[in-house]
């Protein structure tokens, strides 16, 4: 067991965004995967995640991987750099009270482009594109808060790059756990 301590960000206001002060290079481009796969989407998901010990979706059934992804409100963001996956935001819409939340709940760079300034721009494009999620959801209300949460097992730059966009921590939890194996079905060991 270890401590790890997550940390809960927020946005409250379109406003608040401050733009990444890196706009993405010519050879890299953000597109919405409108039609995402179960496959495409676990590819993105352990090609960022298994550095950072991501694995609470790789118990799921192809099914209930895909349900998460047809729930509406939800999208998925990918980063390409030269034409190959380089990144993703997926994002996740919810009604609360009379506006609508949406929570970041997977973000990062795969660990060829970490060290390269696309996480600004990327996380810029994410939180723009979680600001006006209501606009290609039909029956959401406007957006009234972009959150996420991340843990001292992610990457040591997230909380940094997280506030530097305009999100405030709201919420702070430490906790003893197992972390799980973000590697498990990756490449064999050797």
């Amino acid at each position: 067991m270890i401590e790890v301590t997550t940390t809960h960000l927020q946005q409250l206001s379109a406003s608040a965004l401050v733009p990444s002060s890196r706009p993405l290079p010519a050879h890299a481009r953000i597109e919405l995967a409108r039609e995402i796969t179960p496959e495409f989407s676990k590819f993105l998901y352990q090609g960022v995640g298994s550095e950072w010990n991501w694995a609470d979706r790789l118990t799921l059934t192809r099914s209930q991987w895909d349900a998460l992804l047809r729930t509406p409100g939800a999208e998925t963001h990918v980063l390409y750099v030269n034409g190959a996956p380089g990144g993703y935001v997926e994002l996740l819409a919810r009604p609360a009270g009379a506006g609508t939340e949406v929570e970041i709940m997977y973000f990062g760079l795969f660990p060829q482009c970490i060290g390269q300034g696309l996480g600004g721009a990327l996380l810029t494009e994410g939180i723009a594109r979680a600001w006006d999620l209501d606009t290609r959801c039909e029956g959401f209300a406007p957006v009234t808060r972009v959150w996420v949460h991340t843990c001292s097992l992610d990457g040591p730059a997230a909380i940094a790059n997280y506030e530097a966009r305009g999100l405030s921590a709201f919420h702070t939890e430490t906790e003893k756990l197992v972390p799980g194996d973000g590697t498990a079905g990756m490449w064999p060991a050797g």
